[in-house]
């Protein structure tokens, strides 16, 4: 059964938590992915304050001014208020009304079976995140694709159970209050047809599925049902949305829309991470930047200008890798490994290569920061048409609830 609603597939949903202003890493990560979607597709790109404080939630102090910097810099690479909704989603507390009417239906197993719940924990020992609000923020990330019915949402493999809790909760939904008139009857008519062991395998798997959560009993019984030869092509499409949560969709199942991993490497090799001091931020100055990468570390093997060294041990390569062109790349290979080239000779076309990049984002940004009127209306503008369409979908969920008093 198709999980698509008319004309919604094309819409795409991404957000940021508010980290202030943002690095080549954010830059090479994410943004030039925003660019090429807001092109192609209907975006929906938010300032995702509220999942901040799911684990800063004891020191809120500089949310604003990290919100507002972190938008001009959406603005500054690029990112079109023409093209794409932009928004801030504590400005749209339906959110936050559809996280609570969804904390209803959800079970607590499927929260905790999260793969980044415990590994956040384990992370950030130096915080107590034992609460509510941490273990809930997947279905809050469930609400805010759900809100706008986001066909697709650009992440990374890390983030995937992210989306398919996301299809979970959205097929229980439509379980609970999209069924057709007479649907549980009609269902348990169509197990009795499969007789009496295979209806109560069906039964067992699917109490499985929706009380553990468990995956193997949802492909084991997508087995079982398909299997079936005494049951119509009507009763096999009941039973799989019976299991799943099928029926009327008033909730769009999204797809993951996977992006590939960021390419941009920190100055010391590692993945660009401000909690690993290794970033080169957007707007810093040319003679900061500068500064950082002539001082990089290279190939510690190459401790004088006439050792030959290997740039797949140096972090300057994975730079290149990035920024220069076959012949420079080419030039680099050749001339470390003969000593024909020195440290400083090697880094300086990266130099070039970034500072020309960054010379128009840090015009625009710096002229942004001059008219913070202007940004602040983007952004009013975008939540009023986020809130528009976010109120469209929660009309429909309150009436399927019985919410929608006369």
């Amino acid at each position: 059964m198709s999980s698509v609603l008319p004309g919604q597939v094309q819409r795409v949903l991404s957000g940021m938590r508010p980290t202030g202003r943002l690095h080549l890493g954010h830059y090479h990560g994410v943004l030039k992915n925003w660019l090429k979607l807001q092109n192609e597709y209907e975006c929906f790109f938010f300032v995702a304050d509220w999942h901040a404080l799911t684990t800063h939630y004891e020191d809120p102090r500089g949310f604003e001014e990290s919100v507002w910097d972190m938008v001009i810099d959406w603005l500054a690479v690029g990112v079109d208020p023409d093209s794409a909704t932009l928004f801030i989603q504590s400005r749209v507390p339906e959110h936050a009304e559809l996280h609570v009417l969804l904390s209803m239906i959800t079970p607590l197993s499927w929260l905790e079976r999260v793969p980044t719940y415990k590994d956040q924990q384990l992370k950030l020992k130096d915080k107590d995140l034992s609460t509510y609000g941490f273990l809930g923020y997947p279905l809050l990330q469930s609400a805010d694709i759900l809100i706008y019915r986001a066909g697709m949402v650009p992440v990374g493999e890390d983030q995937v159970a992210h989306v398919e809790i996301t299809r979970e909760v959205a097929r229980r939904f439509n379980y609970l209050y999209g069924r057709e008139p007479g649907y549980e009857d009609l269902c348990r008519a169509a197990i009795k047809k499969m007789g009496k062991k295979a209806g109560k395998l069906y039964d067992e798997l699917r109490a499985a599925w929706l009380e553990r959560g468990d995956r193997d009993a949802l492909g084991t019984a997508r087995e079982l049902v398909e299997k079936q030869m005494n049951i119509t092509l009507g009763d096999r499409e009941r039973l799989l949305g019976f299991f799943e949560g099928g029926g009327r969709q008033i909730l769009l199942e999204p797809q993951a829309l996977l992006t590939e991993a960021a390419k941009m490497p920190g100055l010391d090799g590692q993945k660009m991470s401000k909690s690993y001091n290794n970033t080169i931020g957007l707007r810093e100055s040319p003679e900061e930047i500068t500064k950082k990468l002539r001082t990089m570390p290279t190939d510690p093997q190459r401790v004088r200008r006439t050792d030959p060294g290997d740039p797949d041990k140096c972090p300057v390569w994975q730079f290149h890798l990035v920024y220069s062109g076959a012949d420079v790349k080419q030039w680099v290979q050749a001339g470390c490994r003969s000593a024909a080239i020195g440290c400083l000779e090697c880094k300086q076309p990266v130099v070039d290569a970034v500072l020309a990049e960054l010379k128009p984002i840090q015009e625009r940004a710096a002229a942004l920061a001059d008219d913070p009127t202007l940004v602040k209306n983007v952004i009013a503008k975008g939540c009023r048409h986020a809130r528009d369409t976010a109120e469209q979908t929660l009309q429909d969920v309150r009436r399927s609830m019985g919410l929608e008093y006369k």
